[in-house]
């Protein structure tokens, strides 16, 4: 039988951790503390970041974060908790999931994902600007 998106993310969902947007705010800023933004650079041009992210597009996610991969990010390895999110809450708990297998222990997603956090008046800033190439 073939699995469903929905029964993806219930099925990640029932052994991950989840945090409220509230606890999610108390994290933020805190030195030990990484939020990762798993959204598409379209949506963070379009809707604005969370202020000190780190942008892991989704499907870069597993290459980044493996230590034996050369395409490894050492925010990926500095030992913060992760705190994953995406726009609505259900690419990062899959993504949370797959950290988890990978061997994460200190990993979890916000509920409601950006959505949740601007709407509640979380901060929220523009993409910064990328910077220029030399030419």
């Amino acid at each position: 039988m073939k699995k469903t998106v929905k029964s993806m993310v219930q099925e990640a969902m029932d052994v991950i951790t989840t945090y409220s947007i509230e606890d999610a705010q108390a994290l933020h800023g805190m030195d030990d503390v990484q939020f990762v933004d798993l959204r598409d650079v379209r949506e963070l041009e379009r809707d604005g970041v969370i202020p000190g992210a780190f942008h892991a597009p989704r499907g870069m996610l597993e290459f980044w974060a493996c230590a034996d991969s050369p395409y490894h990010k050492p925010v990926f390895s500095s030992g913060r908790k992760l705190v994953l999110f995406c726009a609505a809450g259900w690419r990062s708990a899959l993504a949370t999931k797959t950290l988890q297998d990978m061997g994460f222990d200190d990993v979890g997603h916000i509920d409601g994902g950006f959505d949740a956090w601007k709407k509640a008046g979380a901060p929220v800033a523009a993409k910064p600007a990328r910077a220029a190439k030399p030419r």
